[in-house]
């Protein structure tokens, strides 16, 4: 029998006010200040939306910035 649960992954981010924003499979958003990312905080906006989702939605991989963000570290 298949496990059911559903996997959490993130489906969107987004920038607002200071803060990053994702938006994950099971409908729900988070939000974190992006100070705590400190080469988030050095990026441009534009740096900061070339982003890619890694490992089906548990990664989000900024090249230009040279930051990765794990679901399970944005979600503690």
């Amino acid at each position: 029998m298949k496990n059911s649960v559903l996997e959490l992954a993130i489906t969107k981010v987004w920038f607002d006010a200071g803060m990053i924003c994702v938006h994950l499979n099971n409908g729900q958003d988070y939000r974190k200040p992006i100070s705590l990312y400190p080469n988030l905080r050095k990026g441009s906006p534009k740096q900061m939306e070339k982003y890619e989702l890694w490992d089906n939605g548990k990664w989000i991989h900024w090249e230009e910035l040279n930051e990765d963000l794990s679901l399970d570290g944005f979600l503690i």
